[in-house]
């Protein structure tokens, strides 16, 4: 058997991020009956991140939340992650699949919100260190479509009532990041729910196979 990895979902909102989480678990389950996974979500899965997880998506009518403000909860929220269930988890042997990590920052925070990259990625230098995804799933989405799925199933967030131009760039980050990431899949999530599927369990056993399963 492979060692234990560590997996990410990224995507716009309505990408599908949750449900390919779980669909991956599912994956590795069924065919390689791995029974040890830690499934999370950024940010969150912590007492105190989830409750940075309401601070960032609540709609505040009386003061603004700044983007410097924001990208800081968001790594808050982020490090106490990563320090009381990910590392753990991975030093153990279990994987950890997570519901968007650091890359999720560089393209809302520093593509959509226009945070210097600089800036970024001296956050993650100083406290994420060695914790890297080792395979990074990017369900890449339009805005218009992602948004629309969104406003079908409940009322929008602080960040999902962001303007259509604001998810065009955070996509347009996310498609230069990830096409420089040799250790990342792209899943095309504008299409029927069961050809995703499809797509990523294809991609993801072609990955589970190099990694000599």
């Amino acid at each position: 058997m492979i060692k234990n990895k560590f997996i990410v979902v990224e995507g716009l909102e309505g990408a599908g991020k949750t449900h390919a989480c779980i669909y991956i678990k599912n994956i590795l389950y069924k065919r390689y009956n791995i029974k040890n996974i830690l499934l999370v979500r950024q940010p969150g899965s912590t007492f105190i991140a989830e409750i940075i997880r309401k601070l960032i998506k609540k709609k505040f009518y009386f003061e603004h939340l700044t983007k410097e403000t924001e990208l800081l909860l968001m790594y808050a929220a982020r490090i106490q992650l990563i320090e009381t269930k990910i590392k753990p988890a991975l030093k153990k042997g279990i994987w950890v699949i997570s519901d968007r990590h650091d890359l999720s920052s560089i393209a809302y925070q520093g593509g959509g919100l226009g945070i210097n990259k600089i800036i970024i990625n001296q956050l993650k230098l100083l406290f994420l260190h060695d914790c890297t995804p080792d395979l990074t799933i990017y369900l890449d989405v339009c805005p218009k479509i992602g948004l629309k799925r969104v406003l079908n199933r409940n009322s929008l967030d602080a960040i999902e009532s962001r303007s259509l131009e604001f998810f065009k760039r955070v996509r347009k980050t996310y498609l230069k990041n990830i096409k420089l990431d040799q250790k990342s899949i792209i899943i095309n999530a504008n299409l029927n729910f069961n050809i995703v599927n499809d797509d990523i369990t294809k991609k993801i056993l072609i990955w589970l196979k190099k990694q000599h399963i």
